[in-house]
């Protein structure tokens, strides 16, 4: 066992690596080495926890035998495209936690050494905890299953929602008060279980009335209730390490809600609450008949890339599901040989995570400098003569900026419309994740390539 000084110092190695991780992970070109802060950190935090226990140890170890199993399995077995869900699962670990800890430190004889106003504190940090663990847990696998296609993603709706909502705090708040009152016995169990049932209940109803346009933004709120969670049981555990990362997970989680409100045009209170989200049943103009869509064929697509001077590529979440990178890479380069300026726009929740195409862009060789975000794109596609959109749908959709009545009306999008040629690769003339009709498809440079991305990109690849 290492002193306590030793534990202490390691901590706070692990708490800077951790800053370290965070800001390299906020640029593509330093988010290698910000994962591997974060391994290393975490490495470290790992060994000091483990080195502070003074009985029992046997079990730690079956326990971390176990989680590092599971944990390679899925790093192995999981594609990125799969990554949002695994993020979503993983987010309800951190919840669960959180209620355990939560439970068992309200029962753990030592809580007898604490009195007064110290044993207020530590009931309410108890009670907080597993209100937020309940939550995390719940609303996380709500959110792991619309993300799978287990649960719709249409936004449950029921009447009166939202004071079902507020009924539910202010009776947890009134519960907390009895908790905190009674101190110990059953009326202070009972009124803890009654609180973890409504937050369970509350974090289901939460994310089940969120709807799929706004997936992207629940999981990073998501992100940012784990952090609070893990935060509440260092407290409850007295652990400063743990304090440090939740607190860093949990405001790090909501500034980027908050960015990712930003570029949707959402706010982020209507978000968490409920507020937003299609289910497909909106008497918006761009859910009537919008004429005819022009097809073309891979052939015609790829001499259609060929006399172009400037090509801009959307990727969207169809290219990840059909794995399709690889082959779009191999057309980037080869349409560079030829002098071609080929750039790749990016809008800020694109796919289902942030930061998932740029990710899948890179591990398929794509040049960091070609890869632009909407803002810096935007400007240029009345100026470009061929815009390629493979597998995007409510991200390129112009009813955001033509159609007030929208369901997503208001919502930054890439203006892929004003190039001089679109190309939509696509399955169908389905709505999007959304579920909202896209008029981009009915425009008269706009242009249909229907099938599989990945079976789509390769046939033009070979008409190249």
């Amino acid at each position: 066992m290492l002193s306590n000084g030793i534990i202490q110092a390691a901590y706070v190695i692990a708490a800077l690596l951790f800053i370290f991780s965070l800001r390299g992970l906020s640029n593509q070109e330093t988010a290698k080495s910000g994962n591997i802060y974060g391994m290393i950190g975490m490495a470290i935090a790992l060994i000091a926890a483990v080195a502070s226990i003074k009985g029992g140890l046997h079990w730690i170890v079956i326990a971390m035998i176990i989680g590092a199993t599971i944990g390679l399995y899925l790093a192995k077995k999981v594609e990125m495209t799969q990554m949002p869900e695994l993020v979503a699962l993983l987010h309800s670990f951190v919840g669960m936690a959180a209620v355990l800890v939560g439970l068992n430190s309200f029962l753990d004889p030592h809580i007898q050494n604490f009195h007064g106003g110290e044993l207020t504190v530590h009931l309410v940090e108890i009670f907080v905890g597993v209100f937020i663990g309940a939550v995390t847990f719940s609303g996380s696998v709500v959110a792991f299953g619309k993300l799978n296609g287990r649960i719709s993603s249409k936004p449950l709706s029921i009447p009166n929602k939202h004071y079902w909502n507020l009924a539910a705090i202010v009776v947890s708040i009134i519960l907390m008060f009895t908790f905190v009152e009674v101190k110990n016995g059953a009326g202070a169990t009972i009124s803890l279980l009654i609180m973890a049932i409504i937050a369970f209940v509350f974090g289901f109803h939460l994310v089940a009335s969120i709807g799929g346009a706004d997936m992207p933004v629940v999981i990073s709120m998501l992100n940012s209730y784990s952090g609070w969670a893990a935060a509440a049981a260092g407290f409850m555990l007295g652990n400063d390490l743990l304090i440090v990362t939740g607190a860093l997970v949990g405001s790090s989680g909501a500034i980027l809600s908050y960015i990712m409100c930003k570029a949707m045009n959402r706010s982020f209170i209507s978000v968490i609450a409920g507020g937003f989200g299609s289910d497909g049943s909106s008497t918006s103009s761009s859910d009537e008949e919008q004429g005819e869509y022009r097809e073309m064929q891979p052939a015609e697509v790829a001499q259609t890339l060929k006399e172009a001077r400037s090509v801009i590529i959307v990727p969207g979440y169809g290219m990840a599901v059909a794995q399709a990178q690889g082959a779009v890479s191999n057309i980037t380069e080869k349409l560079r040989a030829m002098d071609i300026e080929v750039r790749f726009g990016i809008h800020p929740v694109a796919g289902r995570l942030p930061g998932h195409m740029n990710v899948l862009l890179a591990e398929a060789k794509v040049p960091y400098d070609i890869v632009l975000e909407m803002d810096e794109i935007n400007d240029d596609f009345p100026e470009t003569d061929v815009v390629w959109v493979i597998g995007a749908n409510d991200t390129v959709n112009p009813a955001a900026e033509e159609d007030p009545n929208s369901p997503i009306a208001g919502m930054p999008v890439l203006e892929v419309w004003k190039a001089k040629t679109v190309v939509i690769s696509k399955r169908s003339m389905n709505t999007g994740y959304a579920g909202v009709q896209n008029p981009l498809f009915f425009k008269e440079n706009s242009y249909m390539l229907f099938g599989d991305a990945k079976d789509s990109v390769e046939k033009v690849l070979q008409n190249l």
